[in-house]
């Protein structure tokens, strides 16, 4: 695709990326196919495709519109597009950098820009989310059924083994999961313990940064890695507490962002190359638990005696291109994994999407969920903590974590 980027972003690092993506498209139009606004909505603006060409004209100095914003907007970031895309166009990181400019150049709403500053300045600080979410599950009764939908029942996160292990690895304890879900890094942390390696948390690591860079706070979100790294850099260089071997991601989506700090904060002098080790040594947990499966299956073969259906989190099997091996752990212990139909499409959840963009991230679920009912599982389990809440707001059949299925067996055993 021949571009002409317009003289206010020429010649910078993020032009530079944009135009490079933008060349690397041959307009065949395979995205589209696999793209689930498209294939809702069935307009080419809602698609892969043609979104990319709203960014090329915004970038080579187009007027925009509020309706620019709108497409941008509609746009679940789920990645599909680079899974199916010949080509390897980065379309997720054009997307990022097209709606910057965008959201630089249309004013929003006021009720639109308060309930964005809402999301951000609320779900990042578990301070206050926590107090928030407890108030919400208290009054639910009395909450109409949209809202109550969206509140997920209270939970325990159940014992944190305190021993120490030879081996080592982070957790990043994320945001809004330690209130929404406690117990998927409890059972990580059980688990792992299990298996002889100790699972620790940096007391002043926060959230990931992904959720307000996707709200279009890019400085923000960079401060949040910053941050992150800074928590974590005693523990990655041994400079204090001994080196860990790994920094493990619960939360796929959160493991998507921190994968990708080494990039975003490559021209940050101070900050590259500790944003490079840091990304280099995350793991999506998935990742960790291949080398335990004969282990685990000598424990607990045969345990687990039932079908679960497997929500893949699109973070993970199109953001950090993981597939497989959720499934694979899973089955060696004996669980009769299903996958559904369309399996590689969004469930809507998509971050703050399904706040957003309410109709049609219920649209996405309530597809998701028709599909998942189809494999005759009693149990669905996934991998993100955005789509255990965002499925289980639609459904009575029980929705949790993977781990936390080889949890409860371990301690049975």
């Amino acid at each position: 695709m021949q571009t002409n980027l317009a003289d206010f972003i020429k010649n910078t690092p993020e032009g530079d990326e944009a135009e490079a993506i933008l060349r690397a498209c041959v307009h065949c139009g395979f995205c589209t196919a696999t793209c689930p606004t498209y294939q809702l909505l069935g307009d080419e603006l809602d698609g892969p495709r043609g979104r990319i060409y709203l960014i090329k004209q915004v970038l080579e100095g187009a007027p925009v519109t509020a309706k620019t914003q709108l497409h941008l907007d509609r746009c679940l970031t789920c990645r599909n597009c680079e899974s199916t895309c010949p080509s390897g166009v980065q379309y997720g990181r054009l997307a990022d950098i097209g709606r910057k400019v965008v959201e630089q150049r249309v004013e929003r709403p006021l009720g639109e820009r308060f309930k964005r500053l809402l999301l951000k300045e609320t779900l990042t600080r578990p301070w206050i989310f926590k107090p928030a979410l407890r108030a919400g599950q208290l009054f639910r009764p009395l909450l109409s059924q949209p809202l109550q939908d969206k509140i997920p029942r209270r939970q325990g996160g159940g014992r944190r083994p305190d021993g120490a292990r030879a081996r080592r690895m982070l957790v990043l304890e994320g945001c809004v999961q330690p209130a929404m879900a406690p117990n998927i890094n409890g059972a990580a942390a059980r688990v792992l313990d299990a298996l002889g390696v100790q699972l620790i948390a940096a007391p002043k690591a926060g959230c990931c940064g992904a959720l307000r860079y996707h709200l279009n706070d890019q400085d923000g979100a960079l401060d949040d890695m910053r941050r992150n790294i800074d928590a974590w850099w005693p523990y990655v260089s041994g400079e204090g507490e001994g080196a860990v071997e790994a920094i493990v991601m619960t939360a796929s989506g959160c493991g998507a962002s921190v994968k990708e700090y080494g990039h975003l904060l490559a021209h940050d002098d101070a900050y590259a190359a500790k944003a490079a080790r840091v990304s280099a040594l995350t793991r999506d947990l998935s990742e960790v638990m291949p080398q335990f499966e004969a282990e685990l299956a000598r424990r607990i073969g045969g345990r687990i005696v039932q079908r679960v259906a497997y929500h893949p989190p699109c973070t993970l099997q199109h953001g950090q291109q993981i597939r497989g091996k959720v499934e694979g752990v899973l089955r060696a212990v004996g669980v009769d994994v299903k996958l559904c139909a369309d399996s590689h499409l969004c469930c809507g959840s998509a971050g703050t999407y399904s706040i957003l963009q309410p109709r049609l991230s219920l649209q996405l679920r309530d597809r998701k969920l028709a599909n998942l009912a189809a494999t005759g599982a009693a149990t669905i389990v996934s991998a993100n903590v955005g789509c255990q809440a965002h499925l289980q707001s639609g459904t009575e059949t029980p929705v949790q974590h993977w781990i936390e299925l080889i949890d409860r067996a371990l301690a049975s055993a």
